[in-house]
């Protein structure tokens, strides 16, 4: 289905039912389509996350070097984060208490990494209607201004579709959306590693290249309720969803339980959505 048959309008979350956030936190995401830092992982769980990454990394090669995407229902240790607490509370006080994890990608930058993720809205090009998916974003190493921290263009998310033009070379999307002076300044989403941020599924992002000397790699772990439906059957079998907390009614999703393995080279990748 196309975008513009889709509804991508912003639903704002309900400061008066925030229990981990404060109410000022979800006024923050209502209003600017974003919100941050939050410590999500102790020091030791961040650094047994980041072992586990390195080693799926060795594993798959160059295959693997930039992107492991939506392996969240075939790998127990990304299943687990999917599951943390600590960052279900926090979504839960966006989208409320019955939250499904559809998608997962870690993303890496090595130092020098000449690729940039030109600026676009994630919803424009998933299948799924209503727009309601919140996307956190985890910190495995620091991100920041210089190595390649994702940026936001605030208050962007309650724009509807925002037309893209062609991108040149050196761009991860051959398409991107052109900001304006009038969309205002960008935010860099600086977290250290252990932090999530938490963003609107239209809100305006990308990154430039890593210039850097260190590399930048996150977990981005895409949540939204069951009432949100699949609009394309062919999309949908790539798709993998984990009901996380509550119940789904909806009986449009299918769930899929805590996976036995952990070992990357077993299995594979169901679906490819996207890079930041």
């Amino acid at each position: 289905m196309r975008s513009d048959a889709l509804d991508l309008s912003f639903k704002p979350g309900l400061p008066g039912l925030a229990r981990t956030l404060t109410p000022a936190d979800v006024a923050h995401y209502n209003l600017e389509g974003y919100v941050q830092p939050f410590d999500a992982l102790s020091t030791g769980e961040v650094a047994a996350l980041r072992a586990q990454v390195d080693r799926w990394m060795a594993d798959l090669g160059e295959a693997g070097a930039y992107g492991i995407n939506c392996y969240q229902a075939r790998l127990a240790g990304l299943w687990d984060i999917a599951n943390h607490p600590r960052i279900l509370d926090l979504v839960q006080d966006i989208i409320g208490p019955d939250i499904l994890c559809w998608a997962s990608a870690i993303l890496s930058k090595r130092p020098h990494d000449p690729k940039a993720v030109p600026w676009h809205q994630d919803a424009s090009f998933w299948s799924l209607s209503p727009a309601r998916t919140v996307t956190v974003w985890l910190a495995i190493d620091d991100a920041d201004a210089d190595n390649s921290a994702m940026q936001f263009i605030p208050r962007s998310h309650d724009q509807g579709v925002i037309a893209e033009t062609e991108m040149g070379e050196g761009s991860v999307f051959h398409k991107g959306i052109a900001i304006t002076d009038a969309m205002g300044d960008p935010f860099t989403n600086a977290l250290k590693a252990g932090q999530v941020s938490l963003h609107a599924d239209m809100l305006v992002h990308g990154s430039v290249a890593n210039r850097s000397d260190r590399r930048r790699c996150g977990l981005t772990l895409r949540y939204c309720p069951p009432e949100v439906q699949i609009t394309d059957q062919g999309w949908a079998k790539g798709v993998e969803a984990i009901l996380c907390r509550g119940v789904d009614r909806s009986g449009r999703w299918v769930h899929h339980p805590r996976p036995e393995n952990n070992d990357i080279t077993q299995t594979s990748s169901p679906h490819v959505v996207g890079n930041n």
